[in-house]
């Protein structure tokens, strides 16, 4: 018969299969949640192994995991893993990148991990169950030459399956902000915060490369690519008004700030769908 162990790698592997499968998105107790693919190397063995994980977005440089193994008396093997292995590799359902694991200690730790309650307060349920001091880590991207490594299967399905990420995490905020109280909480402000600089690099990488490489390639889109860079920088405007409203810790505003960047970002990716996707497909 299997045991609780055999059953809980079957359980993780159902996962992987399904976050992969869908390009981060799952069902059962993580639907709805932010999760990402922990892959480290064996502290003893060696060998790759791969964890999903829950995380927290935290700026531009950085996301954070938390080492808390459902409030268990023992840290997670990942942990260990990583302990002895620091580099990493992650997968966030639309990139796959290498990583730098650096457990956070101190103030910096307790700071980050009142966060994670703030945001879910299961969290400090999982701390109340352990005597040990449940440990927080940044993963920080390990920067390469060249493009990201999207994971699609040519430049057509990659502005997709980059969209959908952004329409995904968009709509995780709004669900965030509408069970928002008259405060904004420090971590919905972060995770405000880190959308609109995802969302303004994007938008920067598409001006500088993708727009060109399609001008060049299609000069029939000449028309199409100014508008798109023209709603590029209506967008940018909405980002510096949801930053500034976030920085005040106006809920209500935040929420209706929100709102309008989500009508004006969906108005914006189903037109650049509708026309690029057709030139960049085989």
């Amino acid at each position: 018969m299997p045991n609780e162990f055999d059953e809980f790698n079957a359980f993780n592997q159902r996962v992987i299969e399904e976050f992969r499968a869908n390009r981060g998105r799952v069902g059962g107790p993580f639907e709805g949640g932010r999760l990402l693919l922990l892959t480290t190397e064996g502290a003893r063995s060696g060998r790759p192994h791969t964890t999903p994980v829950g995380y927290l977005p935290d700026g531009a440089e950085r996301v954070l995991v938390i080492a808390s193994a459902g409030g268990s008396p023992r840290h997670p093997a990942w942990y260990h893993n990583l302990l002895a292995h620091p580099e990493v590799t992650v997968e966030s359902g639309a990139f796959t990148y290498r990583a730098r694991a650096v457990p956070l200690t101190g103030e910096e730790r307790d700071l980050a991990f009142a966060r994670a309650v703030e945001s879910d307060p299961g969290w400090a349920e999982y701390q109340r169950k352990t005597r040990r001091v449940i440990p927080v880590v940044a993963l920080y991207e390990i920067g390469g030459d060249g493009p990201p490594n999207i994971n699609a299967g040519s430049p057509a399905e990659a502005i997709k399956v980059v969209h959908d990420a952004f329409r995904r995490e968009l709509g995780l905020l709004r669900q965030e902000m509408a069970r928002q109280g008259p405060l904004l909480g420090a971590q919905l402000r972060v995770n405000c915060l880190t959308f609109c600089h995802g969302l303004h690099n994007h938008h920067t990488g598409e001006d500088l490369g993708l727009f060109p490489m399609v001008a060049a390639r299609s000069p029939e889109a000449e028309g199409a690519l100014v508008r798109l860079k023209e709603e590029h920088e209506r967008i940018a405007g909405l980002i510096e008004e949801l930053r500034a409203v976030v920085d005040a810790g106006d809920t209500e505003s935040a929420r209706a700030e929100v709102e309008r960047l989500t009508a004006e970002l969906e108005a914006h990716l189903t037109y650049e769908e509708e026309q690029l996707i057709p030139l960049l497909s085989p």
